[in-house]
């Protein structure tokens, strides 16, 4: 029976401070609380985060911390959740690509939705790695070294760490799932 509890442990939830999609934020947030996890918002700044839904604004978010502030230490895993100008900001910022750099540098387990490898491909982590996205990151993701698939959700483990990936918000089931089993080992 795969282990869900993730008592004691701390994810950040990596995003620029505009641009994310809502629910691929909203979602995992609420099952790693469900799991017993504490979630925490890292950004580039301070301040609020404005979410989206789709190119409409949603809501916005505290954040709890920043790059330039936090490392992966106080972390057990990462979650990047997607939308187009979320992922498109992170990778031009140096402090955000090193900081998701990282967790793989550290074995710490990442989960990734959407548009979110993007920020993975920047940080130079994807090579051999075999994840899924949102289908137009398919050519980028094969251009950095990874195979693509078009699964509801893979897990790959044959790199540094575990690394869960999904292609949209209609996968987040079974996406927020495969983040929780992953964060809990």
């Amino acid at each position: 029976m795969p282990n869900n509890d993730l008592h004691g442990k701390t994810i950040a939830f990596l995003c620029a401070p505009e641009g994310t999609e809502q629910v691929e934020l909203a979602e995992p947030w609420k099952a790693v609380e469900q799991a017993g996890g504490r979630p925490r918002l890292v950004s580039t700044e301070s301040g609020r985060l404005q979410a989206f839904d789709h190119l409409d604004k949603g809501d916005t978010f505290p954040i709890d911390t920043t790059v330039n502030v936090s490392g992966h230490t106080e972390f057990d895993g990462l979650l990047l959740p997607g939308g187009v100008a979320n992922p498109d900001f992170l990778r031009t910022d140096p402090n955000a690509v090193a900081f998701t750099k990282s967790f793989f540098d550290a074995g710490k387990p990442v989960a990734v939705i959407c548009h979110g490898p993007w920020t993975l491909i920047e940080a130079g982590v994807v090579r051999g790695r075999t994840l899924t996205s949102w289908p137009s990151l398919q050519t980028d993701l094969r251009n950095a070294g990874a195979t693509w698939v078009d699964e509801e959700v893979k897990i790959c483990e044959g790199g540094p760490n575990v690394l869960v990936s999904s292609r949209k918000p209609g996968d987040l089931k079974a996406f927020c799932q495969a983040a929780v089993e992953a964060f809990a080992r």
